[in-house]
Order: structure tokens, then sequence, then C-alpha cells
């Protein structure tokens, strides 16, 4: 891959810029003098031109491109937007006050293939509705389509989605090692943290005491995922918390499972009226009891995903650390498969 470019002569700047680029996990290609620029011009992903060599740039008169950003201490100098202009650059960066755009310019350059990923909430209408397992499910269905897939575990007291799959002596990041995190996170080195298999990736907790998400780490977490992954899974605790509500704010839709009997309803009904507050489209996916699933869906007021059969042996299946078969052909994998088709209908699930 190749690096951002920067042009200038200013050494402070350059110390600066050496220093933010770092952030964003980047290194760079510097040149001194316009002339030295010419082999990196149209290769780098990214080019940054000191207010110092603007105008030598423009007497260069390189080839025109985009992501080519003015830096200057400056602002208001009243030649910095003709420099602007005359360097080909599409916006001036000024420092320090917008240290975190340009960190975020840097770390965009180096997504080797950025992707919009759609963000999928599961919450249970109650206790052990199975909005875990039906996580697992489709995270495992869709990075069985070859849709890379990254499962979110946000439930601090689960039980853990890596130990649900039989992952949890994988090694690799859990939440403990993300936590701390400020500000951006790349979704490569996101990717290469995380324990994963095949096109899945999962993100869960440490065994033993856990601590709540902060809300900032789940929106970092998320970001990453939406640009490095084609689907992002997340499993939230049914008692909302920061993180729980940052994720449900990202949310291309969220399902809650819900058992189509009266306590199973008035259970979801709670949770809905939370959740609710957050996110837009919530679906109901609803689990066998003795109501019509179309009285249940009409109780709650929201749209039905789909009914969700009872899958006896999945349990047992899921207990001996198994991955249940989800091939198009089974019920439960026919279930997800339709889930995905509905949510990502232009890719192949």
């Amino acid at each position: 891959m190749h690096r951002p470019l920067v042009i200038t002569e200013d050494r402070d700047l350059l110390d600066d810029l050496v220093r933010i680029a770092a952030a964003a996990g980047a290194q760079l290609d510097v040149a001194h003098v316009p002339a030295h620029a010419r082999p990196f011009w149209s290769l780098a992903p990214l080019v940054v031109v000191g207010a110092d060599l603007a105008d030598a740039l423009a007497a260069a008169a390189p080839p025109a491109r985009d992501r080519v950003f003015l830096v200057t201490r400056d602002p208001d100098h009243p030649d910095t937007w003709r420099r602007c202009v005359t360097a080909g650059a599409q916006a001036v960066v000024s420092l320090p006050e917008e240290e975190r755009r340009l960190v975020d310019e840097f770390a965009d350059a180096m997504e080797p293939h950025p992707r919009a990923g759609a963000v999928l909430c599961a919450i249970g209408g109650r206790g052990g509705a199975g909005a875990s397992v039906l996580s697992a499910c489709l995270a495992l269905r869709a990075s069985g389509d070859h849709l890379r897939t990254l499962l979110v575990d946000a439930d601090p007291l689960g039980g853990g989605l890596d130990a649900l799959l039989g992952q949890e002596e994988t090694p690799g990041a859990r939440w403990a090692d993300l936590v701390a995190r400020q500000g951006r996170i790349s979704s490569a080195a996101l990717q290469a943290a995380l324990p994963s298999f095949g096109d899945l990736a999962v993100l869960s907790f440490h065994r033993g005491a856990t601590e709540a998400i902060p809300a900032q780490a789940m929106r970092s977490v998320l970001e990453a995922g939406r640009r490095g992954f084609d689907l992002v899974v997340v499993d939230l605790p049914r008692h909302l918390d920061p993180s729980a509500i940052e994720a449900l704010g990202r949310a291309s839709r969220t399902l809650l499972v819900a058992t189509a009997d009266v306590r199973g309803v008035l259970a979801a009904a709670q949770v809905l009226e939370q959740a609710g507050r957050h996110t837009a489209d919530i679906r109901a996916v609803f689990r066998p009891g003795i109501l019509d699933h179309d009285v249940a869906a009409a109780s709650l007021g929201i749209p039905a995903a789909g009914q969700l059969a009872d899958q006896p042996r999945l349990t047992a299946t899921l207990n001996r650390g198994d991955l249940p078969k989800l091939g198009p052909r089974t019920v439960l994998g026919g279930f997800c498969a339709a889930l995905l088709r509905d949510l990502l209908p232009s890719e192949p699930a």
C-alpha cells in the first residue's frame, strides 16, 4: 500500500504531521521540495501540503487529483484560500484546531478496501428468548456466504458469545483490550486483533469480572466495523447501558426476539419502549407460544420479521461446542438467510 504524501519544508509542521499520522497508524512519504513529490503525487492515497510550499507546488503544476489538503497554522492569513486553490487542494486544515480531522483523513487513507457494512442489532424481549443464539446464527450464516462479518457481544453478563460458538479458548483481543482506546480504530487492525475463523470475527468478553463498555469504545468499534466488514451483528443486553444505546443509534435494523405468549409480549413491550427511543427500525422475531404471531405483532405495534421455530437439538449442539448446521435447506439456516436477504438485498445471502 502506498503511503500519504507530505510536502513541506517547515520542520515544526512536519513533526506535528508525523505525530498525527502515527495516531492514525500511518507512515508518511515526505518531500521537502515539490520536484521530489512527483514520483508519489499520483500514487499517494492522500496529499498534505504545508502552506509554506503551496505557491511552489502551484508553480510546478502537478496534475489535478482528489484528497489534497492545505495545512496551516494561520487560517486567517489573507493568502490562505488563494494558496488552497492554486495548489489544487480541496480543503484547508487548521492546526491545532482540526487535528482530529487530520487523524481521520490519515486513517481513511490507510484503509485498504473501505466498505459500508450494515449494523444489525438483536435484543431479547425477555431472558432466554434466544437473541444471543439468533445473533450468532445470523453471523455464522452471513460469513458462510462469504460476507465479511463482525459479531459483537455487547452484554457483559451474557456468558460470552465466544463460548456460545465454542471459541472461548481462541486467542485474540476481547473488550478489556479495547475499552481504554480513545478515538478511531483502524478496521484492518481490528480484524487482525480479534479471534476469527473464516470470514467471521468475534468481539466478546474475558472470563471473570467485566466492566461496562464505554459508549466511545462501542462507537469506535462500530465505525471500524462498518468500514472493514460487510455486516456487523450486535447482541444487546435487555437493560440498555450507554454502549447499547450507542449501538442502537447506529443500527440499520434491530430484531426484538419475543415469545408469542402473554408474558413474553408484555416483557417485549417494556424492552421495545426503551429501545424505540434510540433507533427507528425495530422488527419482531417470534418464538412459538400460545398466541398467534399476527396477534402478538399487533400487540407490539411493530412489523414481524419472521417466525423462528423451536430447534430441539440446538441447545445440545451448542453445549458440546459444535456449530449449528445452517445450510439453506435447514429450517434455521433458511430463516437466517431470509433475514439477511431482507437486510442486504444486494448480497448473495
